[in-house]
């Protein structure tokens, strides 16, 4: 054992790894400081891009950050290139023997090659952007980003879906025009309809005329239906991109105040208790 020990070059093995673990510490320093040079220059390439109006601020987001994805994948593969060669590996030689186990888990890559595509057509249509309120395959909520394998949506929870570009088999985007905001209000038998109708059409004219978040309208459909104890009148509006719910909010308060301001009744259930007496069974 001790002859065998002797035997061993340690000054060589010492001088190996030292020198092994310098070139990885320059490779790690330099990858970092690639990394942060690139992003820092696409993120500026696009937005001298959108400020010269060349594209949408969506547009811009979109294909940055798939810009940066692709960026991250070629450096970590140069990266890996060069950590392999400290070892003395053969990377000619591993990358034929990846080819040939490409071919033995092909038929198990086909999900990724499909997103992939998918992805590519995505972008390619312009289906979605970032930042866009998009409906995918029953999932709500605002693109954060398109990637080549998958697409990153946040729910209005906070929730964020992490959909593979091959399970898109339906897309709503509701971004592309105006929303539109919709208000019910429920009055009393008891009430004048026309003269209702007036006092809100009175109530989403001058709305209309301080809301800038309003496109059309607001406009009064008329009785919408006729319930139990109430008549239902319909108002809607077209508004911005993702500002329907908080012009639905705001609309509703400055209806109910006209209504209130013109002694204009708004049914609720009212509940009636009736209460068994015990004193007719002891007279009986």
């Amino acid at each position: 054992m001790t002859e065998w020990m002797s035997k061993i070059d340690w000054a060589d093995i010492w001088t190996t790894i030292v020198t092994a673990a310098l070139q990885l510490i320059l490779i790690l320093i330099v990858y970092v400081v690639v990394r942060a040079i690139g992003k820092r220059l696409i993120t500026k390439s696009f937005e001298r891009m959108t400020k010269q109006k060349n594209m949408s601020a969506g547009r811009a987001k979109t294909l940055e950050k798939l810009a940066l994805n692709i960026f991250y994948y070629v450096l970590i593969f140069i990266v890996a290139t060069f950590v392999i060669g400290i070892f003395g590996l053969n990377v000619t030689a591993l990358i034929a023997s990846a080819g040939i186990a490409g071919l033995a888990v092909g038929f198990g890559a086909q999900g990724l090659v499909s997103d992939v595509v998918t992805g590519f057509f995505l972008l390619l249509e312009k289906q979605m952007e970032v930042d866009e309120y998009v409906t995918i395959s029953g999932i709500d909520g605002i693109v954060e980003e398109v990637g080549l394998r998958t697409t990153k949506l946040r729910g209005f929870d906070g929730t964020v879906h992490f959909i593979p570009n091959r399970e898109i088999g339906s897309l709503s985007n509701h971004s592309r025009s105006t929303m539109r905001a919709l208000v019910d209000i429920s009055i009393s038998y008891d009430e004048n309809i026309d003269e209702t109708i007036a006092v809100l059409q009175k109530v989403c004219d001058r709305f209309a005329a301080e809301d800038e978040a309003i496109k059309e309208g607001p406009n009064v459909l008329g009785v919408q239906s006729l319930g139990d104890s109430d008549i239902v009148i319909r108002i809607i509006a077209k508004t911005e991109n993702m500002e329907q719910w908080a012009v639905e909010r705001r609309l509703k308060k400055a209806l109910k105040e006209a209504l209130d301001d013109n002694n204009i009744e708004i049914p609720f259930p009212h509940q009636v208790y009736i209460q068994k007496s015990d004193q007719g069974k002891k007279n009986a």
